[in-house]
């Protein structure tokens, strides 16, 4: 299940960046995802929320465009 989505705010398919956090209740895993739903993907198991949410942070780094994806 994803708990948090963010996208980089840029809707051409190629330049889109997203940072999913998901779990199935006992393991969490972050997701950064580049050029949309065909591009490339990384995932990384995490220990807690806690480890995930700050990875999701340092994945979408500093930049101002990000935006949360709400459900």
């Amino acid at each position: 299940m994803v708990e948090e989505h963010w996208w980089n705010g840029v809707s051409a398919p190629r330049g889109r960046r997203d940072v999913y956090i998901r779990t199935d209740g006992q393991r969490w895993e972050v997701q950064a995802q580049i050029g949309g739903a065909a591009g490339r993907s990384k995932i990384q198991e995490c220990p807690s929320r806690g480890s995930a949410s700050i990875l999701a942070g340092a994945w979408r780094g500093s930049g101002a465009g990000w935006r949360e994806v709400r459900r």
